[in-house]
């Protein structure tokens, strides 16, 4: 008869239940690049899950290895081309994994897609970026973790905790260490809905802030109609959260020129670069355009005029504080504030 093993045989009852937690770490096909440097700096082999297309395009998704009991960490940029495939390989990534009876199952998402459609701006138009947090629930998603949501308060559209970081501190850093005269810099921020983002900034520089006030006529357009602040002559920064297609930011940029301003810094965090934005970009009046590897460095590879800083470091940490269960209150790059 096989004699049963004795619990302690199988567990160290000296050690708590927490220290035999396994963090397995995944990633979808958006951006394995910057997957890799996460897994790269928490120490950790990035697992394999296999991910093929069907000849009709529908997604499989199926995990090398068990996952039973462990805290999975999906690492998900929803974007690009197929963005719409991009959603559904963190969906079916998800189901995937609570069927194979992980313990919980983070999307680490560097780029939240839909996430401008977050209010009605006209009659019968979606609320797309609470639909997308709706399916991510509904896919039995336990935790997110963001990077520059378009508005913090997509946070809200969640009932599961969300982890919101900030590339603020990367951006100031960065400029601080170009040795920019503080006293003739000005931040300025490209609309009223990013002036708090850009207000940090600026207190991040010890420098002054200014507010663009924009007309939207339809989307991927809008028209610079005042400035508030005084820019002219000075070293302008211009923040967002992402750039698309770069024709409001250059039109955006023009007018400043037009205004009096001097040479003009552009940061994002999320350089999407779609259709053209990179020959715009080549061809406006800027030093240069200083983006984040939140979004695959594809599109702006060849140009001369922009620059990545990577953001490995950050999701790692809050990585690292999600799975051990402890405060991000205290990391560098946390948003608590946006």
């Amino acid at each position: 008869m096989i004699q049963p093993k004795h619990f302690s045989n199988i567990i160290d009852l000296n050690v708590p239940f927490s220290m035999h937690k396994k963090l397995k770490l995944y990633t979808g096909s958006s951006n394995p690049a910057l997957a890799q440097d996460i897994a790269d700096t928490l120490g950790v082999e990035l697992q394999g899950l296999l991910i093929e297309t069907f000849a009709n395009g529908e997604i499989y998704c199926r995990y090398d290895e068990s996952v039973r009991g462990a805290d999975v960490f999906f690492i998900q940029s929803v974007v690009g081309e197929n963005v719409n495939n991009m959603l559904m390989e963190v969906l079916i990534a998800c189901d995937a994994a609570k069927r194979a009876s992980c313990r919980t199952f983070c999307a680490v998402l560097p780029h939240y897609a839909y996430a401008r459609q977050d209010r009605k701006a006209s009659p019968r138009e979606p609320i797309t970026a609470r639909l997308v947090a709706n399916l991510l629930e509904a896919a039995g998603v336990d935790k997110v973790i963001a990077i520059d949501l378009h508005q913090g308060q997509l946070q809200g559209f969640f009932d599961i905790p969300v982890t919101h970081l900030t590339a603020l501190p990367l951006f100031g850093e960065y400029y601080r260490g170009l040795g920019l005269d503080m006293n003739n810099t000005v931040v300025v921020s490209p609309d009223v809905g990013r002036a708090k983002a850009a207000k940090k900034l600026s207190d991040m520089l010890g420098c002054e802030l200014a507010i663009a006030h924009k007309g939207r006529p339809k989307h991927n357009m809008a028209e610079v109609m005042a400035v508030i602040g005084n820019i002219e002559g000075k070293t302008c920064i211009i923040n967002d959260d992402m750039i698309d297609t770069g024709g409001t930011l250059v039109g955006s940029i023009n007018e400043l020129k037009k205004m009096g301003a001097g040479d003009i810094y552009v940061s994002a965090t999320h350089g999407i670069f779609s259709g053209p934005a990179v020959e715009r970009l080549e061809g406006a009046p800027i030093v240069e355009c200083v983006v984040t590897d939140a979004v695959p460095r594809v599109a702006a590879k060849g140009s001369e005029k922009i620059k990545f800083l990577s953001v490995a470091n950050e999701i790692s940490e809050a990585i690292y504080h999600v799975f051990t269960e402890t405060s991000v209150s205290g990391m560098v790059g946390a948003d608590l504030t946006l």
